[in-house]
């Protein structure tokens, strides 16, 4: 499996002869390569997560791509796009991809700010990504984290409590596109340490880049 870290919270997944999506959203440049599509999955709703652009050009290029989604999303969307609404708890395939879905809120961003649905994804039972949330998929030996470095929502601490819970054998920085150059050098620093407590190993990602687990 190859992992392709792109700008903020955009993840692609090339396995099987086959490609996967995860959050392309505002702060993601447009995405190529896009024919062997079988599957979009959104976290959530916000629209550093998803765009209508965005959509439109892997549907293009992949005609009748699924896209996996909380009902948040499809309520956003609006029509012209067919969301499958999944659930927390719920395991679905993408051509060969088995996508697993754990969590079911967004993390608090502020008391007055209303929380959306937000579903993380575990990937063919090595990559997960829990949107925006510190959702722990429980019961399950995850061996690539794609851990949240910077959000209005996020408190470092709480993210070095996430790695240290989860303990992946790998993990990289994603949603990042808030930070500054030396603010994301000093949480990728935390990261490493939280993943290398529980033995791991972590990898510095940056758009374009990509990782074999």
């Amino acid at each position: 499996m190859r992992v392709t870290k792109f700008e903020h919270a955009a993840l692609r997944v090339d396995d099987h002869d086959q490609t996967l999506l995860i959050d392309p959203g505002s702060f993601t440049r447009p995405l190529d390569d896009l024919s062997r599509v079988v599957g979009v999955a959104l976290t959530h709703q916000h629209a550093d997560h998803w765009t209508a652009e965005h959509l439109d050009r892997i549907l293009e290029a992949a005609p009748g791509a699924p896209i996996f989604a909380p009902s948040g999303v499809a309520e956003a969307v609006g029509e012209g796009y067919d969301i499958t609404v999944v659930s927390p708890g719920e395991t679905l395939t993408a051509g060969a991809f088995t996508l697993r879905f754990f969590g079911g809120v967004h993390a608090e961003i502020h008391s007055s700010i209303p929380r959306v649905d937000n579903l993380g994804v575990l990937v063919d039972d090595e990559l997960y990504y829990p949107g925006d949330s510190f959702a722990v998929p429980d019961g399950v030996e995850v061996g690539t984290l794609a851990a949240p470095l910077g959000a209005p929502w996020l408190k470092v601490g709480e993210a070095i409590d996430f790695v240290l819970a989860v303990k992946p054998r790998r993990a990289f920085g994603t949603h990042d596109m808030t930070l500054s150059s030396p603010g994301a050098s000093m949480h990728r620093a935390r990261l490493q340490w939280a993943t290398e407590q529980n033995g791991g190993t972590f990898f510095e990602l940056a758009p374009g880049d990509t990782i074999e687990v």
